[in-house]
């Protein structure tokens, strides 16, 4: 067993500026516009607040010294930054809301590129340590290369969180339509991760009883559809280099959907597909699983054992951890002890790959740069390989939780 600690990497970070702190990266034109719409939000959240809703993690979004300390305190020193807070003239954060509509795509594109304004200067606050995810939209295919453009050149190497159109938006075309083949060149030419985040791609499902709970419970099959549209689609067939990560989503998934895609493939390719003219919607060159395995890699947030069995047909050098900083879901403050949960029985060289090094190729980190920070940290293969002999009482991580209603069902069996 090595003594040198492991460089860890959180996949699955979190920031966004505050709503008022959006206002100075927006467009001169929309500021009016934005005072408006703050003072009616603000407006709301003192109601809301009144009631008892209000998070005490806020600041953890923005505040750059905060962040390191409480990363590093985690043990973690380098981190891949998703959207997080609410930009400019959306109702919720960017990552859990719809594509916007025709009549709105104009002021929450200058909402979109506030927040990667303000990203790219947050992250050039700690340049060796952030990776910051740019966000583009599909409304116009022209803008959107304008922002995978803009995002390459202003250091976010953390790449483009693709959105992902729920069957209802009718309005954009799917992933798999070529309409998206100049966005893919352009991705590819900039040599951009495409991220997508567990949370994308659900229908609306009202607000009658039961709802939240049926989005939570159907989330990873609308969220696999941007890996399987890509796939089949053929994009990455055309586009050969382009790499694409699922993230907050585990890989355990994954091996069962590539046996269902490849078997579609050999299907489709003999041509026994009932009375379906495949005719004019030719068979990919290679099975499905040969893109998934070469083009795509999956982002195990908060792990558990299971979350990380598919590691072994995916590829466990394509397999990123994650701790959700900061949502309560996440496995923060208690990343030390998830790892042990997760990894203890693994190899060394395997979790090495997963904590950080895996990370670290595919979002271009200079693990040198890291390792005197990963030393502080000091997460050590002995530490890891220490089974969890007690799940931390007062976490509210997901992975956590469902360890715990396995326990108590166990017990009463």
């Amino acid at each position: 067993m090595s003594n040198d600690p492991y460089i860890v990497i959180t996949a699955d970070a979190h920031a966004g500026a505050s709503v008022q702190g959006y206002r100075e990266y927006l467009d001169k034109a929309y500021r009016e516009e934005f005072d408006a719409w703050r003072d009616a939000r603000n407006s709301a959240a003192r109601e809301r607040s009144a009631e008892g809703h209000v998070s005490k993690k806020k600041e953890k979004n923005w505040n750059s010294e905060m962040r390191l300390a409480d990363l590093l305190g985690d043990g973690v020193v380098g981190e891949v930054i998703f959207p997080n807070t609410v930009p400019p003239f959306y109702a919720d954060a960017f990552h859990v809301s719809p594509p916007p509509s025709v009549a709105n795509y104009e002021r929450q594109l200058a909402g979109m590129r506030a927040h990667n304004r303000w990203l790219a200067e947050f992250c050039a606050e700690a340049p060796a340590q952030r990776a910051g995810i740019g966000l583009i939209h599909l409304n116009n295919v022209e803008d959107a290369i304008e922002d995978v453009q803009w995002i390459a050149n202003h250091g976010l190497r953390g790449g483009v969180l693709l959105p992902l159109p729920s069957p209802s938006e009718t309005h954009l075309e799917p992933l798999n339509s070529p309409h998206y083949d100049r966005l893919w060149a352009a991705i590819q030419d900039c040599d951009l991760v495409i991220n997508q985040h567990s949370g994308q791609g659900s229908p609306y499902y009202g607000e009658a009883q039961g709802s939240k709970a049926l989005w939570a419970m159907e989330m990873p099959f609308y969220v696999q559809r941007g890996f399987t549209n890509l796939i089949m689609g053929g994009v990455f067939e055309r586009f050969p280099k382009l790499r694409y990560i699922l993230t907050e989503s585990g890989s355990a998934w994954a091996p069962k959907l590539m046996k269902q895609m490849d078997a579609m493939y050999m299907a489709w390719k003999a041509g026994y597909i009932g009375e379906i003219d495949t005719s004019k919607d030719p068979a990919l060159k290679e099975p499905p699983s040969f893109y998934a395995r070469r083009n795509c890699w999956y982002g195990a947030s908060f792990p558990s054992v299971a979350d990380v069995k598919g590691r072994d047909v995916v590829g466990v050098d394509h397999v990123l951890w994650g701790n959700d900083y900061p949502h309560y879901e996440g496995c923060y403050p208690y990343s030390r002890e998830n790892m042990r949960f997760a990894f203890s029985e693994l190899e060394e060289n395997e979790v090495r790959m997963m904590l950080g090094e895996n990370a670290a190729r595919l979002y271009n980190f200079d693990l040198d740069a890291l390792r005197a920070a990963a030393t502080e940290a000091n997460i050590t293969p002995a530490l890891v390989q220490e089974p969890l002999d007690k799940i931390p009482e007062d976490s509210t991580c997901i992975t956590f939780q469902r360890a715990r209603a396995m326990e108590f069902l166990n017990a009463g069996s």
